[in-house]
């Protein structure tokens, strides 16, 4: 009868650690990783039998909800100041790597009558001509804060602000150009580049010395997973960086 409890207790605590190694990690991506991340993990599923659910949205509201203690595994940051802090308050399990810097781009809907141009004339042009112009709000949205950059760069953000209409993640921006909501939008060349965005718009991809970086880290948090690991270690093996690529990544 002595040794039933430390049985007992050894049971639990082994049945315990199965369970998270065999749990499904939930991976916090910022939504300009949709349709290279969704390829990625049907890959992974293929090559390695193991699935992984997805939670798309803007890298401010994802790095918000991880201090607020949402039950994610990794988290994949469109701006690395956001992983950055969260190693500072030792939510994770390190620094995180550097996986992806990502472009944006002028995207519109196929026929619009409005001529898209990166030069600065042109662009005046394309702002007078248009009713609402999207962004992803800047405030939370490193796709917004590259966008509004690349505005000021150019010396139009006080032509532009007037027409503005901001998306809670540069999904939704480019979703407002899709379907008329907005005349054009600054949109990610990573959905832009995908089939399901490309067969509906034209795009011209933004000259990247006019923003900084969008540099994106990935980083495993703490009280994960295990079984997160393993697919941090798949995002960064060679044919997960051919797909990040072909979406308009460079990889590191």
């Amino acid at each position: 009868m002595i040794l039933v409890k430390p049985i007992l207790m050894a049971f639990l605590a082994l049945y315990a650690f199965a369970s998270l190694a065999q749990a499904v990690p939930t991976v916090a991506a910022a939504s300009d990783l949709k349709f290279p991340l969704e390829e990625i993990a049907a890959n992974y599923k293929s090559d390695k039998g193991q699935a992984v659910k997805l939670v798309f949205g803007s890298s401010g509201v994802l790095w918000q909800q991880v201090k607020n203690g949402a039950p994610f595994s990794l988290l994949m940051s469109a701006d690395e100041a956001y992983v950055d802090d969260l190693f500072k308050n030792n939510l994770t399990i390190d620094g995180g790597t550097l996986y992806a810097i990502g472009r944006i781009v002028l995207l519109e809907k196929k026929g619009s009558p409005i001529k898209l141009s990166i030069d600065k004339e042109g662009l005046i042009k394309a702002i007078q001509d248009a009713k609402k112009i999207a962004i992803a709000n800047p405030a939370h949205a490193p796709y917004g804060r590259a966008a509004k950059e690349y505005l000021t760069s150019m010396g139009v953000w006080e032509l532009i602000e007037p027409k503005l209409v901001f998306g809670e993640n540069i999904s939704q921006a480019t979703m407002f150009a899709l379907t008329g909501s907005a005349d054009f939008a600054i949109s990610a060349l990573s959905l832009a580049s995908s089939p399901q965005i490309q067969v509906q718009s034209t795009y011209v991809l933004i000259p990247d010395t006019l923003h900084k970086p969008l540099k994106h880290r990935m980083v495993l948090l703490k009280n994960t997973a295990f079984s997160a690991k393993d697919f941090y270690i798949y995002l960064q093996e060679p044919k997960s960086k051919q797909v990040m690529t072909r979406y308009g990544f460079a990889t590191p």
